[in-house]
């Protein structure tokens, strides 16, 4: 009895094993097909800008940006080569299809009321070695520019796991941005599309931070500093769009001068 006891729990832990792997193969063809398509659009679409001030570093690190658009949490992912978990609004995931999509691709919801359950899933992930995408914004960004106060997760997400936070500065152009109403939930949502136009991202520098993850003041001091270099960094994509703007603009009046002189 003792034997076929043993035989059964070996079976089941095989068992167990196998779904995992299985799981997790599931997981990566799905993110990777869904880059694949984010990919293809950011490249036939948009005229997407990105400038690097340092190299991603290996291992596990939070990518933290701001929001201007709905698509951000997308376009994020061509940013790294590995594998990354977006924390996504909670609501997205009862989409038919695209949520489905979302949970199986492995990214993490923030539902309303629950996000501690998304915090200590996106730190089990970064202690796991995983890429984690957030915006600490908590919303979408005002859309006469600027960005909203932080919100601390993704400082509490750097001091408990000592991940590094890579800030990331979006810029784009406002005019091209279209906004669009939905029900999750029950509840009135605004989205906003961009489907065309130059879309710049400059990725910072790694930002390693200590203390204690129960400090209020550290933690709050830690969001403001990520918030600052991010809004430095979108400062820094809106010079790269205008300065390209202004060249266009010059290139076209010149050649039209040309052909009126010819």
């Amino acid at each position: 009895m003792l034997l076929q006891s043993q035989t059964a729990v070996e079976n089941k832990q095989k068992s167990w094993s196998v779904e995992r792997q299985l799981h997790v193969a599931s997981e990566k063809i799905l993110y990777w097909l869904g880059c694949s398509v984010v990919g293809l659009f950011a490249r036939s679409m948009l005229e997407l800008d990105v400038s690097w001030r340092s190299p991603l570093p290996s291992g596990s690190k939070i990518i933290a940006a701001n929001h201007p658009t709905t698509l951000d949490p997308f376009l994020i992912l061509t940013l790294a080569p590995t594998q990354t978990s977006v924390l996504v609004t909670g609501g997205a995931f009862q989409v038919p299809v695209f949520g489905h999509y979302l949970q199986r691709a492995g990214h993490v919801p923030v539902i309303r009321g629950h996000g501690r359950a998304a915090f200590e899933k996106a730190r089990q992930l970064l202690e796991a070695g995983r890429t984690i995408g957030i915006f600490p914004e908590g919303a979408l960004s005002p859309l006469e520019g600027g960005v909203h106060e932080p919100r601390t997760g993704a400082a509490r997400l750097s001091l408990s796991t000592g991940a590094p936070v890579i800030p990331v500065g979006i810029h784009l152009q406002r005019e091209c941005v279209r906004s669009f109403g939905v029900q999750l939930d029950g509840e009135p949502v605004v989205g906003r599309f961009y489907l065309r136009g130059p879309y710049a991202m400059t990725v910072g520098e790694p930002l390693h931070f200590k203390g204690e993850v129960q400090d209020r003041e550290c933690v709050r001091s830690v969001s403001e500093c990520i918030m600052q270099r991010i809004v430095s960094l979108s400062q820094e994509s809106a010079r790269r769009i205008e300065a390209s703007q202004a060249l266009a603009a010059v290139t076209k009046t010149s050649a039209l001068e040309l052909a009126n002189a010819g």
